[in-house]
């Protein structure tokens, strides 16, 4: 029979196990009989398959034979020279037996293992293998998130730099720097953006009072069909033209129902002095409530602007105060400052590279600045917002534009129009000036030139009292004139 047949479950228990890889070798015959136990009490082989009804009830069910095993044909008695020792049947909830194990038995029933049954050593292991693999697999996840962990750290290590830097600081600035004199001043900036009949244009200008006045230059508004004012918040609303003059290149505008408006404090340019503080602020370019520091370069510098007609109408003469301050077209009108906030000046004219851009613009900054002084500033809008114009100090001559010398000569012949050079009855004939003469000095400041010597008057106003010294056939002599007034462009 096959070696791979099981013993009846029914008949034992236990079921015998027998290794699928033993099988019993051959042997020769009779080998087997001298192996074979001796038979039990009751002898014959119905006492061997079954009790009589009166012998006593066996506690040791019979041997199982496994049934793949016939016994051979024996001598009588054979069998009984060996008998295997009785089983012993399990008993549901008993402690298993913890005898000594059974010696090798190759013909035995019983399996070549022993069945671990359980108990309160195998439960210990158990528990010990169960807390075992549980610590690996601990182990195991927090080695897997510490490395990803690590992995990031490193990542954000290689792609993340954080520098020192400094913690934040209040916003507050000493009023007399360049952040604090531009924070008083700002809110009281404008910035003008004029629309004309051939051409449009940017520029600045600054409040004067709570009416809604706005200083600037005359040539940002000059010729303007429309005139929008935008505050440094942002807020834009219409102005209108109060009043203009070419001469001083000052103009007033105005506008209406806003509220909130915060003038800039006047301050007094002959106080100005060479190598002060300043602060500019303006619209450079169209770049509103651009802001820019420097120093006064130098005060009492005669210029004339304009002069773009050809027939003089439109030159303006400024006795300016010089700035390095960068200055650039956009900043014209805008609000020159001294170290308490203070306007002492209007941006007007820049002295810029030779010659003018691409785009046919006159070149940029190159630290050259002129502001009107505010004093003069200051009478001007005045009379502009009072009658919407200027009035201009004259000495009532006609000067030769064309004299080469030094000094401002008065001319000898008449004009064109037939007018003396020097008005009868006026402040030049009343102080002794003749057609000829060479003015030299005004308040014992030398002129170079006839516009010089306009610029020098025009810095005063009409009824001030000058000296003005003359060189007439070689020989200088002193003269006082009070200056008159004529009404400007």
């Amino acid at each position: 029979m096959s070696d791979s047949q099981q013993t009846d479950p029914a008949a034992d228990p236990v079921p015998a196990r027998v290794p699928r890889w033993w099988s019993r070798p051959a042997e020769p015959v009779g080998a087997h009989e001298a192996s074979v136990p001796p038979p039990r009490a009751g002898s014959g082989a119905q006492a061997d398959a079954e009790p009589g009804p009166e012998s006593a009830p066996d506690p040791v069910p019979a041997q199982v034979v496994p049934q793949w095993w016939s016994r051979p044909a024996d001598p009588a008695g054979a069998r009984e020279a060996f008998v295997p020792p009785p089983r012993t049947v399990p008993v549901p909830g008993a402690e298993p037996d913890r005898g000594p194990e059974p010696r090798y038995d190759p013909w035995g029933a019983r399996p070549l293992q022993t069945v671990d049954h359980g108990g309160a050593g195998s439960r210990r292991r158990t528990r010990l293998r169960q807390s075992i693999v549980l610590g690996l697999g601990t182990a195991l996840l927090a080695g897997g998130i510490g490395g990803y962990a690590g992995v990031l750290a490193e990542r954000q290590a290689g792609t993340r730099l954080e520098l020192p830097q400094a913690a934040p600081a209040g916003r507050g600035r000493a009023p007399d720097s360049v952040a604090g004199i531009a924070a008083t001043a700002l809110p009281g900036v404008v910035t003008l953006h004029v629309n004309g009949a051939e051409s449009s244009s940017t520029g600045t200008g600054f409040v004067l009072d709570g009416q809604g006045h706005i200083l600037t230059n005359n040539h940002v508004v000059n010729g303007a069909r429309t005139i929008t004012v935008t505050f440094s918040t942002g807020e834009s609303v219409p102005a209108e033209l109060v009043g203009g003059d070419t001469g001083y290149d000052l103009a007033v505008v105005k506008v209406d129902g806003v509220r909130g408006l915060r003038p800039l404090a006047l301050g007094n340019s002959e106080n100005v002095e060479v190598g002060d503080p300043v602060v500019a602020i303006g619209a450079p370019f169209d770049l509103s409530n651009t802001v820019t520091a420097g120093i006064i370069s130098a005060t009492g510098r005669p210029i004339t602007a304009g002069g773009d007609k050809g027939d003089g109408s439109d030159v303006s003469y400024v006795d300016a105060l010089q700035t390095d301050a960068p200055i650039n077209p956009g900043n014209s009108g805008g609000p020159l400052l001294d170290a308490r906030a203070q306007v002492i000046g209007i941006n007007s004219a820049i002295r810029g590279g030779d010659g003018k851009d691409s785009s046919g613009q006159q070149r940029g900054s190159i630290g050259l600045g002129f502001a009107i002084p505010v004093n003069q500033g200051k009478r001007v809008a005045e009379e502009l917002i009072r009658t919407g114009r200027a009035t201009h100090p004259v000495i009532g001559v006609t000067l030769d534009m064309d004299y080469t010398g030094d000094g401002a000569r008065v001319a000898e012949k008449k004009g064109a129009d037939g007018k003396p050079t020097v008005t009868a009855g006026g402040p030049g004939a009343r102080a002794g000036i003749a057609p000829g003469d060479v003015i030299t000095k005004v308040d014992g400041v030398r002129v170079h030139g006839g516009d010089e010597l306009v610029i020098k008057i025009r810095a005063h106003r009409p009824g001030d009292r000058l000296t003005l010294t003359v060189l007439r056939e070689g020989r200088e002599r002193t003269l006082e004139v009070v200056l008159g007034s004529a009404n400007g462009s």
